[in-house]
C-alpha cells in the first residue's frame, strides 16, 4: 500500500511549484483532485510543446490527479470547493496572498469547514512582508536570491540556471511541510497553515556560499565549471 494511500489533496495551484508538490504527494499515494477554472484550466495546458493534443509540460507536472472543473467566483462553484473541503486532508493554494480570502477560502474559513486540513500557501515571498503581494516568477528569484550571481563563467554575465529551479525547490520544501503538518495532526488532532516562499527556498540552497562571505568577507563569485575548494572538480572533454 502506497504510504500516502487514504489521503484527499485539493490543488488549486498553477504552472509549477504548487501542481510539482501535489504531483508527488500523488506519487506517493494521495488521492489529488486538481481543482480548475472551467474555461481554460492550468495556463500550461495551452503551453507548446504538444502531443496528441496535450502539453506536454502540464503532462510532467500533473500526473496522479484527477481534475475537477469550479468556477469558484459562483455559488455552485464555491459550495462544491466547500463540501470538498470538509472531505479533504490537504488544500495546496499559490493565489496571491489574500486572493482566496476575497473568495470566502482563507486559511480560517477552509479551517472553520475542517479544523483538521493542511492549507498550504505557495508564494514568492510569503504571506507576510512588504514584497508578499509581488508575483514570484522563477528568473525574478533566481537573480533576487543571488543563484544567478554564482552561476556562469568568470569572464561572463550572470546566469539563469536552465530549469526553473526555485520552483523545484518551493515544491519540495511544500511537500516536506506537508508531511510534517500531517504528522503533528497525527498527534494534536488539529491541522495548520503551512506558508512556502519561493524566495526562502532558493536562498537556503545557498548556504554555503552565503557561509564563505559571513565568515570571511570573501564574496563568492562565478566559477564556471570549476569548484571553489575542490580540485579535480570541474567539466573535462
Amino acid at each position: 500500500m502506497p504510504p500516502l494511500d487514504g489521503l484527499r489533496v485539493l490543488d488549486l495551484t498553477r504552472v509549477l511549484a504548487g501542481p510539482y508538490c501535489a504531483m508527488m504527494l500523488g506519487d506517493m499515494g494521495a488521492e489529488v483532485l486538481k481543482i480548475e477554472e472551467p474555461a481554460h484550466g492550468d495556463d500550461t495546458r495551452a503551453w507548446a510543446p504538444h502531443r496528441d493534443g496535450w502539453s506536454t509540460f502540464f503532462l510532467g507536472l500533473n500526473r496522479s490527479k484527477k481534475s475537477v472543473a469550479l468556477d469558484l467566483k459562483s455559488e455552485d462553484g464555491a459550495s462544491a470547493l466547500r463540501r470538498l473541503i470538509a472531505t479533504a486532508d490537504v488544500l495546496i493554494e499559490n493565489f496571491r496572498p489574500g486572493s482566496l480570502a476575497k473568495l470566502g477560502f482563507s486559511y480560517e474559513a477552509a479551517a472553520a469547514l475542517n479544523p483538521r486540513l493542511v492549507y498550504c500557501s505557495v508564494t514568492g515571498y510569503g504571506q507576510i512582508g512588504p514584497k508578499k503581494n509581488l508575483p514570484g516568477y522563477d528568473a525574478v528569484i533566481q537573480a533576487e536570491s543571488g543563484l544567478m550571481d554564482v552561476t556562469g563563467h568568470p569572464d561572463g554575465p550572470p546566469t539563469r540556471v536552465g530549469v526553473a529551479i526555485t520552483d523545484y525547490l518551493a515544491g519540495l520544501y511544500a511537500m516536506n511541510g506537508i508531511l510534517l503538518a500531517l504528522r503533528d495532526r497525527d498527534r494534536t488532532g488539529q491541522g495548520q497553515h503551512v506558508d512556502i516562499a519561493l524566495l526562502d527556498a532558493m536562498t537556503s540552497a545557498l548556504a554555503l556560499p552565503a557561509g564563505i562571505y559571513f565568515n570571511t568577507g570573501e564574496e563568492p563569485g562565478r566559477e564556471g565549471n570549476q569548484h571553489h575548494t575542490l580540485t579535480p572538480y570541474e567539466t573535462i572533454e
